[in-house]
């Protein structure tokens, strides 16, 4: 019975500090995002995608490829200080563990199994950059993708930090029905190679 009791208080304390610690990340990213339009710009991205996607009309069609571009230009400038501002924090504050549940504080107690938030975000950024200058000339429907897949991998990131990454997985599954494998797969290939630098595979 004592074991019992021991367990289940050691269980509620890692539960406690592992729930700090996320707030604590979450604040923090939250903080840094509630500068800038980025989610809402990844929103009418996503949606004007599929939008010029099922226009049947050549010519309205071209007319929402235009507009998304410009929305595009904005993402990717937003995107810039977004990531040039999180690059002046302290590296003891972005660092991502690697592991793939949550523990408490793993990134202090297991520095060799993480990567930096901060490198993330600049490999994420150029990747972003990369796509919306479109500069394989990729047919629109093409660079939609890839654009998307650049998007929701830095989304996988950032909820990555903020929880762990089955938690991250798993919301990308739920909200977008896309595998964190295939969203590595429909990125760039620059993109790609980088971030598996970066994680480890």
């Amino acid at each position: 019975m004592d074991l019992l009791v021991l367990a289940m208080l050691i269980a509620f304390g890692a539960f406690t500090l592992k729930s700090r610690d996320q707030r604590r990340r979450i604040a923090l990213l939250g903080h840094m995002l509630g500068q800038y339009q980025i989610e809402k710009l990844m929103e009418s991205l996503t949606d004007g995608y599929l939008r010029a996607l099922g226009e049947a009309d050549p010519e309205r069609r071209t007319q929402i490829w235009n507009l998304l571009a410009t929305t595009e230009a904005q993402l990717c400038e937003q995107f810039n200080r977004f990531s040039a501002e999180m690059a002046s924090l302290d590296a003891a504050q972005t660092r991502v563990s690697k592991l793939p549940l949550a523990l408490p504080y793993a990134d202090r107690l297991f520095p060799g199994a993480t990567f930096d938030l901060r490198q993330a975000l600049v490999l994420h950024g150029q990747g972003i950059a990369n796509a919306a200058g479109n500069a394989l000339q990729r047919s629109p429907r093409d660079k939609a993708f890839t654009m998307s897949a650049e998007l929701f991998l830095m989304q996988h990131t950032c909820h990555w930090f903020c929880r762990s990454r089955a938690v991250a997985s798993a919301r990308m599954l739920a909200r977008h029905k896309t595998p964190h494998a295939q969203l590595v797969a429909s990125v760039a290939p620059e993109t790609r190679a980088a971030y598996l630098a970066l994680i480890g595979k």
